[in-house]
């Protein structure tokens, strides 16, 4: 008795050191989804979507955008909802993903949302840009109007194919946004951050569905996005030696995630590392309209090529 007493003591204790160490996912008092990690003055911003669906809905509930930050990949403070549909006079339901770049000391927020039918739109998907001082705000809507409406692209037929903005700025100041479901869509972008400056090009990677990461790395462009090729969502990438294409297809780095139908990449180097965000169902009463943001280490091969992430409940190390 005494022997087994001892045993069932280490296994508690063990049992217990695992769920100290498992940090994924990393936001745990409320659902979020759709990470877009920006790194500013030694400081690692997390924007995030806001699921709010009860365990009944059977469909997304998005109420807000939320910020979290770190300065040590452990530790993460919440700053809060700082932006929400509401705060665009042309808006109309729910957050969906977004993400925040700064150029010139402003920090420009790149959303997609649902425009409301009137005289400009007769509804559907569209994106548009907040803009502060701050990365953590306040934010306004920079120009009073959609960046994107439905009635741009017509390649899909269908009102939500406009959603999850990428935003880029390459070495020579040129920023491009990328963002589309069905098909992926890119334009360039006036160095204001609110204007398009040009036409929009849309083309279809190997088995692209949405969600579009866009990053260069040592001279080459990465394009990553979640994959229709099967059923649920998985993260495949291509790469080009030049941000307009053409684009390489390189094969699937993620595969499904636990407990969710979709999933969405975040990437980004931080203090020496490259870190890769998406998102899951795993916490408890979680699912695929009820996810979690989590994140696990990214690597790369000599050639540039992506290693296959694992995914683990113990996340990353912490960092000084």
């Amino acid at each position: 008795m005494k022997n087994t007493g001892k045993i069932l003591c280490v296994l508690f204790c063990n049992l217990f050191a695992i769920n100290i160490e498992a940090q994924n996912p990393i936001i745990k008092d409320i659902f979020t989804a759709d990470p877009a990690p920006l790194v500013h003055k030694g400081t690692l911003y997390l924007y995030t979507g806001h699921d709010v669906a009860t365990q009944e809905d059977t469909n997304y509930k998005m109420a807000d955008w939320h910020v979290f930050s770190t300065i040590n990949m452990k530790d993460w403070k919440d700053h809060g909802a700082l932006l929400s549909p509401s705060a665009f006079s042309w808006a109309t339901g729910d957050a969906y993903a977004a993400q925040c770049i700064e150029r010139d000391g402003k920090f420009y927020w790149f959303v997609s949302t649902f425009h409301k039918k009137d005289e400009v739109s007769q509804g559907g998907a569209a994106i548009g840009v907040a803009v502060s001082d701050s990365p953590t705000g306040p934010f306004k809507d920079a120009i009073g109007k959609a960046l994107i409406i439905n009635e741009m692209t017509t390649d899909m037929k269908y009102g939500w194919d406009d959603i999850d903005p990428t935003v880029f700025i390459d070495d020579d100041g040129q920023a491009y946004m990328f963002w589309g479901n069905g098909s992926c869509k890119w334009v360039k972008l006036k160095k204001n951050m609110i204007e398009l400056d040009g036409e929009i090009t849309t083309f279809t990677p190997k088995n692209y569905i949405e969600g579009p990461w866009v990053y260069k790395r040592k001279g080459l462009y990465y394009l990553v996005y979640a994959s229709a090729g099967t059923k649920p969502e998985m993260i495949e990438y291509c790469t080009a030696k030049n941000i307009t294409g053409p684009w390489r297809y390189q094969g699937i780095i993620q595969e499904n995630v636990q407990n969710s139908f979709t999933t969405h990449p975040g990437i980004i180097d931080y203090k020496g590392k490259s870190y890769f965000f998406y998102h899951n169902g795993s916490l408890p009463t979680g699912g695929s309209y009820r996810r979690s943001i989590c994140v696990d280490y990214m690597h790369y091969n000599k050639d540039g090529t992506i290693q296959k992430i694992i995914q683990t409940t113990e996340g990353v190390g912490s960092v000084k």
